[in-house]
């Protein structure tokens, strides 16, 4: 059995689909989306398998199957199902909260449209000096972000950080009791 020219066919066209529709504010497209890009996978994987042939078990004689397209075709499912699910509760939550299911913009994503380019051109120039004093070359003691304890053989690390010891219950020096609580006993 060769590949089906339509099997290729039919998975473009999911994939084609499923990509427009992911970009649609509405959420529900974008879970009809999500949807048809993985059966779009699942459909590739299937094509992806070759031709079929007899169980893969050990010491078969003859042309088997090759196990590694079934088992994705199964991870693809349980994660489609699972992330389905959780849009699924995500559209009834933004429709409990404001009777629609779209995705607005707010007013991060406005101020970053209105951006200009002489704007991109001045954090650009900030950034760059920010990127030459950094290193991690660590020379000096002091610079090092890590601190090694117990480690008495170099004079330049410092070991005086806390250390953990097991707890014990610690009695009393002074067991006597006072005059005041003898009296009154």
């Amino acid at each position: 059995m060769d590949v089906s020219l339509t099997l290729i066919i039919v998975m473009a066209i999911l994939f084609a689909c499923g990509v427009y529709a992911m970009l649609e504010r509405s959420l529900t497209r974008v879970l009809i989306g999500f949807l048809l890009l993985g059966n779009a996978t699942n459909l590739l994987l299937l094509i992806v398998m070759g031709v079929p042939a007899g169980a893969p078990f050990f010491g078969a004689e003859g042309d088997v199957s090759d196990p590694l397209p079934q088992a994705l075709t199964l991870t693809a499912i349980v994660i489609t199902f699972a992330v389905s699910a959780f849009l699924l509760a995500l559209i009834y939550r933004s429709w409990q909260l404001g009777q629609a299911d779209t995705v607005e913009d707010d007013e991060a994503d406005i101020a970053l449209r209105e951006r200009t380019d002489a704007d991109e051109d001045v954090m650009d120039d900030e950034g760059d000096a920010e990127d030459e004093e950094a290193t991690t070359d660590f020379v000096d003691v002091r610079t090092s972000p890590i601190t090694v304890l117990q480690m008495r053989d170099h004079a330049s690390i410092r070991d005086d950080a806390p250390t953990d010891r097991p707890w014990s219950r610690v009695e009393p020096a002074d067991t006597t009791k006072p005059d005041d609580e003898e009296d009154r006993t």
